[in-house]
């Protein structure tokens, strides 16, 4: 018997039909094409591929933190934003800090908006190195509000295993299989690579790591820590030492240092034993909500990343309510002028 297609069948091929003959069609934006020759619009679907000159991504996490950075932009007869756009919510603004294209933006706070917005400028703009500014608890007592860290490693404090007690062992927990083999695994590891944090428990909390994925892998890889640039470490050095004294509200001079460990989780960590764990497993120097996720999406993308941390509070060391709000806006405008004394640098060693 012969089948008569209904109005919506008709439709649906006339339908299919234009959207197959437009996918063929080429167009000046295309960068992505499959076997069938089928290419997308960058604008609608991404990475694009980039021909322009590319910037440097100066990065904050949120508010407080920008207002240093644009204060220091407005203030610098070399300085200004041209352009500002917004994509799914997340303000961009591209110009000029002396003869160097910027792009500055605020990830947002924690490991999911700083992921999200920074793979975001990469799919969207091009971007060859990233400076990123925020502030932090110190989890090394011996660091005052104001100084500022710019540490070459960081940790995921909170990617771990959560486990129950073991009922016939007073003080033990219950491990998964593949937990426990991990950890049998780690002193063989950092017998090669002494970075590795010295694993062990938070009562119930037990940290892991990390798997990652990238270019040139075949499989995902356990990674305890990601590196920031060398290169770019190298100018926040010769950035501090050329830099005039940073006095924090007429109290103190500031210290400024680079090196050491930085921890990142999506806590906000206000407990004293907590903070101490995290100096004792991971060596950590500060935390916050940030940095890790940062630097595992540069590293994912081979993009240049350094970060820079001043320090607003002793994390979970103060009696009563936290100080963090006391210093946050002072702290930044500290670090702000660390950034910006970096992007000096590594102009000097581009003339």
């Amino acid at each position: 018997m012969k089948k008569v297609m209904s109005n919506w069948q008709r439709l649906l091929v006339i339908g299919l039909c234009v959207f197959a003959f437009a996918g063929c069609t080429s167009s000046p934006n295309s960068t992505a094409t499959t076997d069938t020759s089928v290419s997308y619009p960058s604008s609608n679907y991404g990475p694009k591929v980039f021909d322009s000159t590319p910037f440097t991504a100066i990065v904050v996490a949120y508010g407080p933190e920008m207002k240093g950075i644009l204060g220091r932009i407005d203030a610098d007869p070399g300085a200004q934003i041209t352009e500002v756009v917004r994509y799914k919510g997340v303000t961009y603004r591209m110009g000029m800090y002396h003869d160097e294209p910027v792009l500055v933006f605020a990830t947002g706070m924690s490991i999911a908006n700083a992921a999200l917005t920074m793979q975001m400028a990469f799919d969207y703009f091009p971007i060859k190195q990233v400076v990123y500014m925020g502030i932090a608890g110190a989890v090394n007592p011996q660091w005052q509000p104001g100084d500022v860290i710019v540490p070459e490693r960081w940790y995921y404090h909170d990617e771990s295993v959560y486990t129950n007690p073991d009922p016939s062992n007073d003080g033990e927990y219950i491990l998964p299989e593949y937990y426990a083999k991990f950890l049998a695994e780690q002193p063989a590891r950092r017998q090669v690579d002494p970075h590795v944090p010295k694993y062990e428990n938070f009562q119930f909390i037990h940290p892991d790591e990390v798997l990652i994925i990238k270019d040139g892998m075949d499989e995902p890889e356990d990674t305890p820590y990601f590196s920031a640039t060398p290169r770019l470490l190298d100018a926040a050095r010769k950035a501090m030492m050329a830099m005039p004294e940073q006095r924090i509200l007429g109290e103190r001079k500031a210290k400024l240092t680079v090196g050491g460990n930085g921890v990142t989780g999506s806590v906000f960590l206000d407990n004293r034993a907590y903070r101490k764990w995290t100096r004792t497993v991971f060596d950590a120097e500060v935390t916050e909500m940030e940095s890790a996720a940062v630097g595992q999406v540069c590293t994912i993308n081979d993009i240049d990343w350094v970060i820079i941390r001043a320090v607003s509070d002793l994390a979970g060391g103060q009696e009563g309510v936290n100080v963090e709000h006391i210093y946050d806006k002072e702290v930044s405008r500290v670090g702000a002028n660390v950034l910006f004394a970096v992007l000096d640098a590594l102009a000097r060693e581009d003339d």
